[in-house]
C-alpha cells in the first residue's frame, strides 16, 4: 500500500493505492477517507489513450507532427532560446505542477535565461486574491483552515460553490452543519452548495463590493467594531470610517438585487455569530475589479477583529492542487521567489543564494499579456491557455504568430496542441513525486504509484535538461525531487514566515506540514509597521453590461464531475453517472421570451464570437443572467478579456450575451 494525495483540488486529499484502485486515507485529516467521484478514478486519467508517450516536432503549424527524440527536442528549444532577447521569452506554467517543477522552471527562467517572464495559469484565477493578501496583509497569506468550519458560527460562502468544486471540503461543511454551524450563500445561482445553506442571497453579479460595503458600514454604524484590535493590529480606520459617512447605501443596496428584508434576515444572522468564516474563489476573483471585492470582503474581518481566531477570518479557496505552492516558489511573474518581490534588496538575496547575475529587476509579463507580447518563444507547461483564456478567437490569432510555441503535458487531446511547434511528455499525477501546498498551507506529499510510460519524464527533469543544454550544468544537477525541495527549503530561510525548514522531505511521508502557523497565533501582519490595511473600494461598474442586443449576463463555474476541459475527467467509465460537459442554464421567463424549450439546442452569442450549447431550463438562476460550466471546451470564445488593472486578472464572470434557438 502507498499514501499519496490528491492531485485535483486545493482540498489535496489523502488517499492509499493498493491493487490498482485508490480508496481515501482514512488517517488523513484533510478528508478523514472520503473521496470525491474524481479523485476515486484519478487512475484512470494515468491509463487513458490520449496521454502525450513521445516528444513531437514540427515546422509549423499547418503541417503533422513527426515522433522526435529528446535529444533534439530539447536542443531545437535551446538553440531557439539563444538566438532570442530574454524578453521576447516566457514561460507560462500552471498550479497542476508540483513545487518542484515550479521551483526549477522559476529558477531557470527568473535566475539564468533572466527573464521574469515566468507565470502561470494561477493568474486567471488566485491572482486577485494574492493582491488583496499582500495589499492587506503585506504578504500573500490563507489566515483559515479547513478544520476551522468546526468550530465557526457563521460560514459565509461568496461565490463559491463547494459542493461543485471543493467536494470533500464540503462534506466537511455539511458535517460542522449538522453541529450547528450556519451557512450562508451569497451566489446569483441556487446552486448545490445552496441547498444546504439557512440562508441563499442572489446577489446581483458585480455587486459584491456593494454588498460587503454595507456590510462594512453596519459594523461601524452599530458600533461592532474591534477597537482594541484596530488600535493594536490596523492601519486606516478613521480614514475608512469617515468616507464611509458618505456611501450611499439605497443606491447600493439596489444595486445588489437585494430587499431590504433580505439584507436585514442576513445581517441579523451575521450580528448574532461570535466566529465567522468568509469563504471565496472565482466568483470574485475572476473581475475586473477583483482585488476591491476581496478587499471589501477582508474589511469587514479586520473590523470587527474576526481574523486570527479559531473559527474565524477570510478564506480564499484555492481551485488547483498546487496553486498555493506556485506563489510560495515564485511562479508568478510579479514575484521573484519564496514570496520576495523584485526590490534591490529581495533581487540581491536571490542572486546570492542561486549565485548568479541575471536577474532583471522589472516586472515579467503576466499569463494574460503575454501572448500581446510578441514573443518568439513560448514554453506552456500542464496547461491549455487556448482554452482558457479569455476572448479566444483574438488568443488564436495571436498563438499563431509566436514562432516557437512548446507545450509540455502529458495529454496529446489539449486545445493548445494544435498550435504548437513541439510537444514534449510530461508524467502526470502518479507517474511522479513531489509536494503540492493545499489551499490552507498544508504541504503534502504526492508519491509515484506506477512506473513512469515509456518516453515520459517529470517537468523538473524537463527543464533540467533544458538548463544543462543552455550550459548551466552545475547549477541544474539535480538526481531527485528531494533534492529540488532541499535546497527550496533552504531559500525559504530568506523569509522566515515561510517556515517549510522545519519539515522534512521524509517526514512529509508520513504526515502533512502547515506552514505559516506562528502568525495565526502571533497575529502577525507583514507591513512596514506590522499592521494590516484597511481600503476603502467602491463599485466603479468597469465590467460589461447587458443591453438591448446582448441583454443577458454570462455567469461561468465548475460542475462537480469535470476537472475544467475534461482532459483528465471526461473518459469512458461505467460505475458512475456524471454531468453533462455542455449544458446552458435559462431562466424560465427567458425561454420562454426567447421560444426556448427544455433540451433544445442554441446558440450563445456575445461581441467576440458565438458557441453552441443545450438548454437546461431551471429557475435556479436570476433572470438576468444565464451559466455555462468551464467543461465547455469552447466558452472562451464568448468571454471578456477585460482584467483588473492591479491583477491582471481576467473578468469571466460578466460577459454580455444574446441566446437564440438553433433551426
Amino acid at each position: 500500500m502507498i499514501k499519496s494525495v490528491c492531485g485535483y483540488c486545493g482540498v489535496g486529499c489523502g488517499l492509499e493505492f493498493e491493487e490498482n484502485k485508490l480508496i481515501g486515507d482514512v488517517v488523513y485529516p484533510t478528508n478523514e477517507g472520503k473521496l470525491c467521484s474524481k479523485g476515486i478514478s484519478e487512475l484512470i486519467s494515468i491509463q487513458t489513450p490520449t496521454r502525450l508517450l513521445r516528444p513531437h516536432i514540427r515546422e509549423d503549424i499547418n503541417t503533422e507532427y513527426k515522433v522526435t527524440s529528446w535529444e533534439d527536442a530539447i536542443s531545437t528549444i535551446a538553440n531557439k532560446i539563444k538566438k532570442t532577447s530574454k524578453e521576447k521569452i516566457g514561460f507560462y506554467l500552471s498550479g497542476q505542477l508540483l513545487t518542484e517543477d515550479y521551483y526549477i522552471a522559476n529558477k531557470l527562467g527568473k535566475g539564468f535565461i533572466g527573464t521574469n517572464n515566468v507565470d502561470t495559469n494561477s493568474r486567471t484565477c488566485m491572482s486577485s486574491a494574492v493582491s488583496a493578501h499582500k495589499k492587506a496583509f503585506g504578504i500573500d497569506y490563507v489566515p483559515v483552515r479547513m478544520e476551522d468550519v468546526h468550530i465557526a458560527d457563521l460560514l459565509i460562502l461568496a461565490g463559491a460553490n463547494t459542493a461543485e468544486a471543493h467536494v470533500v471540503f464540503h462534506n466537511r461543511i455539511k458535517k460542522a452543519k449538522k453541529a450547528g454551524l450556519k451557512i450562508i450563500v451569497i451566489d446569483p445561482r441556487f446552486t448545490d452548495t445552496a441547498k444546504i445553506a439557512d440562508l441563499h442571497l442572489p446577489l446581483k453579479p458585480n455587486s459584491d463590493i456593494d454588498f460587503f460595503n454595507l456590510v462594512s458600514k453596519r459594523i461601524i454604524d452599530e458600533g461592532l467594531v474591534d477597537e482594541e484590535f484596530i488600535k493594536t493590529h490596523v492601519n486606516n480606520y478613521e480614514l475608512l470610517k469617515n468616507k464611509f459617512k458618505r456611501i450611499p447605501v439605497t443606491k447600493m443596496l439596489k444595486r445588489t438585487g437585494l430587499t431590504k428584508e433580505q439584507f436585514e434576515e442576513f445581517w441579523l444572522l451575521y450580528k448574532s455569530s461570535e466566529n465567522i468564516i468568509s469563504a471565496w474563489t472565482m466568483g470574485l476573483n475572476q473581475s475586473s475589479q477583483g482585488v476591491d471585492k476581496n478587499l471589501a470582503l477582508i474589511n469587514t474581518h479586520l473590523l470587527s477583529g474576526k481574523i486570527f481566531k479559531a473559527g474565524n477570518g477570510p478564506f480564499s479557496l484555492t481551485g488547483q492542487p498546487n496553486a498555493m505552492g506556485g506563489r510560495e516558489v515564485g511562479g508568478l511573474s510579479t514575484m521573484l521567489a519564496v514570496h520576495l518581490g523584485f526590490d534591490s534588496e529581495s533581487i540581491k538575496k536571490v542572486s546570492q543564494f542561486w549565485n548568479t547575475k541575471k536577474i532583471d529587476k522589472n516586472v515579467g509579463l503576466t499569463a494574460t499579456q503575454m501572448l500581446d507580447a510578441n514573443l518568439d518563444v513560448l514554453i506552456i507547461c500542464h496547461t491549455d491557455p487556448v482554452y482558457h483564456l479569455p476572448n479566444r478567437n483574438k488568443v488564436e490569432e495571436l498563438i499563431k504568430k509566436i514562432p516557437m510555441v512548446v507545450e509540455m503535458n502529458a495529454y496529446e487531446n489539449s486545445e493548445t496542441s494544435d498550435f504548437a511547434h513541439i510537444k514534449l511528455p510530461a508524467a502526470p499525477w502518479g507517474e511522479k513525486e513531489g509536494t503540492q501546498t493545499n489551499l490552507d498551507r498544508t504541504v503534502t506529499k504526492q508519491e509515484k504509484l506506477t512506473r513512469s510510460s515509456i518516453d515520459c519524464k517529470a517537468d523538473w527533469e524537463i527543464f533540467q535538461l533544458l538548463a544543462q543544454e543552455l550550459g548551466f550544468k552545475n547549477e541544474f544537477n539535480y538526481s531527485s525531487s528531494q533534492e529540488i525541495f532541499e535546497e527550496f527549503q533552504e531559500m525559504t530561510k530568506l523569509n522566515p514566515h515561510l517556515n517549510m525548514s522545519e519539515t522534512s522531505y521524509s517526514k512529509l511521508k508520513e504526515e502533512p506540514f502547515i506552514w505559516g502557523e506562528k502568525i495565526r497565533k502571533n497575529k502577525e501582519f507583514f507591513t512596514e509597521n506590522k499592521k494590516a490595511n484597511l481600503h476603502f473600494v467602491q463599485n466603479k461598474l468597469l465590467s460589461e453590461k447587458a443591453n438591448l442586443i446582448y441583454p443577458l449576463i454570462l455567469l461561468t463555474g465548475r460542475t462537480r464531475d469535470q476537472w475544467h476541459s475534461g482532459t483528465k475527467t471526461n473518459l469512458p467509465r461505467t460505475l458512475l453517472k456524471f454531468k453533462d460537459l455542455n449544458f446552458c442554464e435559462i431562466h424560465p421567463k427567458n425561454a420562454k421570451a426567447f421560444d426556448i424549450k427544455d433540451g433544445d439546442f442554441i446558440k450563445i452569442s456575445s461581441r467576440r464570437g458565438e458557441i453552441e450549447s443545450k438548454a437546461l431550463i431551471t429557475d435556479s438562476i436570476r433572470e438576468d443572467t444565464i451559466f455555462i460550466p468551464v467543461s465547455h471546451r469552447e466558452i472562451n470564445y464568448l468571454t471578456n478579456d477585460l482584467l483588473d488593472k492591479e491583477s491582471l486578472q481576467p473578468d469571466y464572470n460578466h460577459s454580455a450575451v444574446k441566446i437564440e434557438k438553433l433551426s
